[in-house]
């Protein structure tokens, strides 16, 4: 079988990328997304992921149980090993990444596409307020690295997610399986 292909899925805290993920895999569930490991608790809301202690995570990396992992926010975040052989089996699987991290995903996945996800600043603001995770100078903090730009080179698609969520995915679909959108 012919490798697969990952889509990073980037863009700053509180521009929905959970939310676009799981509407892109409702309308195309070919497009499957990743389950993160994250060193934050179960109940801290969000997108389903596997939480666990520093320690485990730590023993985790260690043992090479992630294809990707970084730390962002006082948190670390681990791609499951098992992505990378699922995609360099044929599959297509969508992860919430860093942008820290789209460097060495596009070494270890040749077919990475980047799917940026973007919105105003201020909403933004809104929705990282609204969630209720952060203090005010870590929303302060987070909009502060909004702009950060993504590394050169890298197939980039990019969505606003500024409006209304079934638009924003038509969108993305339509541009993550062009085929699909012609037919």
């Amino acid at each position: 079988m012919t490798g697969g292909r990952l889509i990073a899925v980037v863009g700053p805290s509180g521009v929905g990328k959970d939310t676009v993920m799981a509407g892109i895999a409702a309308a195309a569930p070919a497009l499957v997304p990743v389950r993160r490991v994250i060193t934050r608790l179960t109940d801290a809301g969000g997108e389903s992921f596997d939480a666990v202690s520093e320690a485990e995570f730590a023993d985790m990396r260690d043992a090479g149980a992630f294809c990707l992992h970084w730390g962002a926010h006082g948190l670390f975040y681990g791609i499951p090993a098992e992505v990378l052989t699922d995609v360099r089996g044929g599959a297509t699987r969508m992860a919430n990444l860093s942008r820290g991290v789209l460097e060495r995903a596009a070494e270890l996945f040749p077919a990475l596409s980047v799917l940026h996800v973007t919105a105003d600043p201020r909403v933004l603001a809104l929705r990282l307020s609204g969630r209720g995770r952060e203090s005010t100078d870590q929303v302060a903090q987070r909009l502060a690295r909004a702009a950060a730009p993504l590394p050169p080179g890298l197939d980039v698609i990019t969505i606003d997610n500024g409006g209304a969520l079934p638009e924003t995915v038509a969108r993305a679909v339509a541009a993550l399986q062009p085929e699909r959108a012609k037919a």
